[in-house]
C-alpha cells in the first residue's frame, strides 16, 4: 500500500487518483491507440501531463518501439481537438427541406 501525498490516505499502487481526495497520483496519464489497418505497425501514444504546465502530447510509435514523431498541445488546443473528434450530430432533413429540394 502507498500513501497519498495530498491527504495521507492509503491507496493501491495502481490507482491513478486518490480514492479519498481525488488528487492525481502520477504526473502524467498515458494511453496507447491502435492504428488503422493501413498504418499497420504503428501506434499512437497520448500522454496528458498533470504538471504545473499541463499539456497533451501525441507521439507516433513504430513496431520496434521507437517514437517517430511527437507534438504537444496546450489545454485549449486539446479541448478543441476533443470537440473535433466527437461524433458529429446526424442532421435529419426536415420535410420542408425535402420539398424545397424537389421544387428546384
Amino acid at each position: 500500500m502507498r500513501v497519498c501525498a495530498e491527504c495521507g490516505g492509503q491507496l493501491e499502487s495502481a490507482f491513478r487518483f486518490c480514492p479519498w481526495c481525488a488528487a492525481p497520483q502520477r504526473s502524467k496519464l498515458v494511453e496507447f491507440f491502435r492504428a488503422h489497418p493501413r498504418d499497420d505497425g504503428k501506434a499512437l501514444r497520448v500522454s496528458r501531463y498533470l504538471t504545473d504546465e499541463p499539456h497533451v502530447r501525441f507521439s507516433v510509435w513504430s513496431v520496434e518501439g521507437v517514437a517517430e514523431a511527437a507534438v504537444s498541445l496546450d489545454e485549449n488546443e486539446a479541448d478543441r481537438l476533443s470537440l473535433f473528434l466527437s461524433a458529429p450530430e446526424v442532421r435529419r432533413p426536415r420535410p420542408l427541406d425535402r420539398i424545397r429540394t424537389l421544387m428546384r
